[in-house]
């Protein structure tokens, strides 16, 4: 009988807006991309490309500094029409207008049976895919001179309004095989698959070779690999642990059997805003007014959100989609004022802590907004954290630890084995309105410089 590793801790926040199962592939021609290069922590850009430049899909537009053999390539072809510089001249966008008709730069084809761990991991550094493999400890794309200890693929999602992954690979099934099998001769051993015991269907994940097959069950986090890796095979001090969406193996597929960098993807549109969730079938880097233009409920003011709404990114209803995420959320912003605030009987109003009546009605979903409900406060040790994050570790000590930049501490509490999205639901239910994820990213950059 199979085993399922079923996890208790956690919450699955119901909200308004979950994605429906209608796919829609363009009928007209998108034209406004960008790439971010912030998204990439730890990386620094230097540029390879100049405004008004001509670009093949797959050719580079900037590269690591620390790294130089990590590139960063085009999804489209076409000229780069601006490069958008933030603060201190951090740059945060290379836009670029696409051809009507997609130019691919020719990598060539790599045949399974003349897959090597050399060759793959050439390959994908040549094509711009490297960065897309993200390594344990610190969150950072991994090190191309490294050999991870295992790579895991997490094939469900169970953040908020989290698109069903099942959906990205149907149709991509040879595809996904094919970036498993490249991955699996990275790591020298098989991948580790995380499946959902009950939601997951696609036999591309049930059925996948080259793949050790782990089943899950329980409420958010659960789909996050940051849990699995932890109850499958725990990160120690020293090892290093490489994860990749699955997303991005069916590119990586595409890449060994086309030839060719095909960013083509499968982004979910959700939010209790939207008029017609669904998902869309388009390219890495889409400006999200394409997908939102005569779609946003009017009368509203609203937050877009590249990602989930609780470890996405803020953009603009024109903004551009992250390299990572496969989501646009869209929510109301809280710019109102709840009448008697917390001493209304609240039936309409999701409270973790029952300080509303709603939790008499625990399958309700909710129209929830960007409203914090009150001001930063002291941050003090409720026992709240440990109900919603299926970890062996303290993490209210671990939080104390990064904020005084405790090495020893740290290190002893666990931070080789997170990331900012493992305490997305701690910042949820935070009464202290403290920017938790904000804190485990710096104390990850911090540890990183002090023992590399």
């Amino acid at each position: 009988m199979e085993k399922v590793i079923k996890l208790r801790k956690g919450l699955d926040i119901k909200i308004e807006g979950s994605p429906d199962s209608s796919l829609d592939a363009p009928t007209v021609s998108y034209t406004r991309y960008a790439l971010k290069p912030a998204a990439f922590y730890g990386m620094h850009p230097k540029l390879s490309v100049q405004p008004q430049q001509r670009v093949l899909a797959g050719e580079p537009l900037f590269f690591d500094k620390n790294h130089p053999e990590i590139v960063l390539t085009s999804p489209v072809s076409g000229v780069v029409e601006e490069i958008v510089y933030g603060p201190r001249r951090v740059i945060e966008e290379i836009r670029i207008t696409a051809d009507e008709k997609p130019q691919y730069k020719d990598f060539g084809v790599l045949e399974q049976k003349d897959f090597t761990a050399e060759k793959v991991r050439e390959k994908l550094l040549q094509a711009g895919l490297w960065a897309f493999i993200r390594q344990r400890p610190f969150d950072l794309p991994a090190d191309p001179a490294g050999t991870p200890r295992d790579i895991f693929v997490s094939a469900f999602d169970t953040a908020p309004l989290a698109p069903d992954l099942d959906m990205v690979v149907r149709g991509q099934e040879e595809y996904f095989q094919a970036g498993i099998d490249a991955l699996a001769k990275l790591a020298g051993k098989k991948v580790h698959l995380g499946v959902h015991h009950l939601k997951t269907a696609s036999k591309a994940y049930l059925e996948c070779k080259n793949a050790e097959i782990h089943s899950f069950e329980g409420p958010h986090p659960c789909g996050n690999v940051g849990i699995q890796i932890h109850h499958v095979a725990p990160i120690n001090k020293g090892d290093t642990v490489w994860y990749v969406h699955p997303q991005d193996v069916v590119i990586m597929g595409r890449l060994f059997m086309k030839g060719v960098y095909d960013a083509t993807k499968v982004v979910a549109v959700a939010g209790s805003e939207v008029l017609k969730t669904g998902y869309h079938k388009v390219i890495a880097g889409l400006n999200v007014s394409y997908l939102l233009k005569d779609n946003l409920k009017l009368g509203t003011d609203v937050r877009v959100v590249s990602g989930n709404i609780l470890t996405g990114t803020q953009i603009q209803a024109d903004g551009y989609l992250g390299p990572y995420d496969h989501l646009v959320s869209v929510i109301p912003e809280g710019k109102r004022f709840r009448f008697m605030g917390w001493m209304t009987p609240g039936l309409n109003t999701y409270s973790y802590s029952r300080t509303f009546f709603s939790w008499l009605f625990p399958n309700r979903r909710y129209r929830m907004d960007t409203n914090l409900n009150g001001g930063e406060r002291a941050f003090v040790l409720t026992g709240q954290f440990e109900k919603v994050l299926p970890m062996d570790i303290y993490p209210m000590q671990l939080l104390k630890a990064c904020i005084a930049q405790d090495i020893e501490n740290m290190e002893a509490l666990g931070i080789y084995e997170v990331s900012p999205e493992d305490f997305a639901l701690c910042e949820f239910i935070d009464a202290s309105k403290i920017e938790i994820q904000k804190i485990v990213r710096e104390g990850l950059e911090f540890i990183h410089k002090e023992v590399q």
